[in-house]
């Protein structure tokens, strides 16, 4: 019979869900939205990301981090003056706002959690 090579622990996966476009008024600001779906149960140690990606750009920047129960807004990039956590991991929630929003705020914003183990 056919024997499964060893390998790691099966990991369940995180489900996330965001908006597909977002689209905000100059001056305005814009939530963004990011939930997301564990069937395990979150940990302490659950991690957001989020990334953004200028439009015509290769090169993407992390611009905000939770991680061990804290909030931390990335130093780099335009947005540390204008960014607000919104999110709550208990609920799921992983959702940050930009205010003030500019011309050059176009482009690719990008949600990861991890939930370890």
């Amino acid at each position: 019979g056919f024997v499964p090579p060893a390998g790691p622990s099966p990991v369940s996966p995180i489900h996330v869900y965001t908006q597909r476009e977002v689209h905000g008024t100059v001056g305005s600001h814009v939530t963004l939205s990011c939930s997301f779906w564990s069937s395990e149960w979150i940990s302490e140690d659950i991690s957001i990301t989020w990334h953004f990606q200028a439009e015509g750009s290769r090169d993407s920047i992390s611009i905000f981090h939770y991680a061990k129960g804290q909030p931390y807004i990335d130093d780099v990039g335009s947005f540390k003056e204008r960014m607000e956590w919104v999110g709550n991991p208990q609920r799921k929630d992983g959702s940050i706002v930009i205010h003030n929003l500019d011309y050059t705020d176009n482009g690719t914003f990008t949600c990861d959690v991890k939930n370890p183990p």
